[in-house]
């Protein structure tokens, strides 16, 4: 028996990338949850790094908000810098369709949700890009806030999901070597 095609709305390592949005010393410290959402940015990124995900990160101003912070800059590539909210423009990756690897599905984690995230999440989404919200690795200062931008980017067609999730639908199958790193990854326990 043939293996069935998976559906065209998980995510897939060939397909992949994870955008990383400003996750700086001055604003980590002020948004809801930083902790969490800094423990699961690292998560993704570790996971992108495994399955080899191309991941690129951003600073908004980081000459007034500062660089990124200790814990996760470490594990990324050199940030673009910007100053417009939205990171679109800045990443240079032009239309989903010209895109010579095929990475139309991008996985976003960062803050502020209702500023930088939601407009990079609009914009990509209006060049063809398929988006994929970690709600969980993404925070603002507000609850509110936070709460009307998830609202928003979910009526607007962006796909909300969890780092968990996330990192599952990129591994697609157990027993794998890759497959015993993530979820001790996820799970935080050692692997067996």
């Amino acid at each position: 028996m043939s293996k069935l095609p998976r559906s065209h709305e998980l995510l897939s390592c060939e397909e992949s990338r994870l955008l990383v949005i400003d996750m700086q010393q001055k604003l980590v410290p002020i948004v809801q949850q930083a902790s969490e959402i800094t423990s699961n940015c690292l998560k993704l990124i570790e996971a992108a790094k495994l399955l080899n995900i191309p991941i690129a990160a951003t600073e908004q101003y980081p000459k007034g908000l500062g660089p990124t912070i200790d814990q996760l800059a470490e594990h990324l590539p050199a940030p673009i810098e910007k100053i417009d909210f939205s990171c679109a423009n800045s990443l240079n990756w032009g239309l989903a369709q010209d895109d010579p690897q095929s990475r139309f599905k991008i996985v976003i984690a960062g803050i502020e949700t209702h500023v930088c995230v939601l407009q990079t999440v609009f914009d990509l989404m209006a060049v063809g890009y398929r988006v994929y919200v970690a709600v969980d690795a993404i925070s603002s200062r507000k609850q509110l806030d936070q709460e009307i931008a998830l609202r928003r980017m979910a009526a607007g067609g962006a796909t909300l999901t969890t780092t968990e999730s996330v990192i599952f639908e990129w591994s697609e199958r157990a027993g794998t070597p890759e497959f015993k790193q993530l979820s001790r990854l996820v799970t935080g326990r050692p692997a067996v």
